[in-house]
């Protein structure tokens, strides 16, 4: 009597991205806002879905998530952090692990990026239904950036090369959906010493113009772990 033979399949890799940015609403309100892509083929044609592609055996993990979002965008991201492996069985009709990371990039650079009939900007609070599990992986990575933000230097890479402390806590105000003060803000940020001042204003103000920070060189994003001290100046910030 023969036993039968169990075979083993590997499930192919894909890397895709949440890449988030602020953009203005019809109002002129900052809000946060990712990239989505049309998908073309089955399964789910038609809907919208993350940036991805399949992983080549070849592919170094972050820089093909970086490659795949700036084929599909033209965007090259500040910040490229790992978020989560999503692998559940049931989640694609041939089952596919997908390696994903989340991305932050300034608001002038998301202005440049492609944009078309297959390619568009959403707000956070306003994302369709998804392809495959992409709803949860969004609101898994909103959950981190809301957390990261409150301990870490992130912020930062939303702004440009300079900025004022209104701006940078407008960023917080946005990804945090609240109101800060402004003095304890100020305190909070001076403490931590994350930014350092330019010794210039900015100018074209009616009223007494505002200091000019610009982002302390010598401190990280975050506080990187010895794999991202391995990997340093593949990606700034990363971790």
């Amino acid at each position: 009597m023969s036993s039968a033979r169990e075979i083993t399949v590997t499930p192919p890799l894909a890397v895709s991205t949440v890449i988030f940015t602020l953009r203005e609403n019809e109002r002129g309100e900052l809000k946060l806002a990712l990239p989505l892509v049309r998908r073309i083929r089955s399964p789910h044609e038609g809907k919208w879905a993350l940036p991805g592609a399949p992983l080549d055996a070849m592919d170094d993990l972050q820089t093909a998530a970086a490659s795949a979002l700036y084929s599909t965008t033209g965007l090259e991201p500040r910040y490229l952090e790992q978020l989560y492996a999503f692998g559940q069985v049931d989640r694609s009709p041939e089952r596919v692990v997908s390696i994903v990371y989340w991305a932050l990039v300034g608001k002038d650079e998301a202005a440049a990026a492609i944009e078309s009939e297959n390619v568009r900007w959403f707000f956070a609070d306003e994302v369709p239904d998804l392809a495959f599990d992409h709803n949860l992986i969004v609101d898994y990575a909103l959950w981190r950036l809301r957390s990261k933000i409150e301990y870490s230097r992130v912020a930062l890479g939303f702004l440009g090369e300079t900025f004022t402390l209104a701006s940078l806590r407008e960023v917080y105000e946005v990804v945090l959906g609240k109101r800060l003060d402004p003095g304890n803000f100020r305190r909070m940020v001076e403490s931590a010493s994350i930014v350092e001042p330019t010794g210039e204003r900015l100018a074209g103000t009616r009223h007494r113009p505002p200091q000019l920070y610009r982002y302390n060189p010598t401190r990280d994003l975050t506080d990187p772990d010895p794999l991202t001290r391995r990997t340093r100046g593949t990606t700034r910030g990363a971790a």
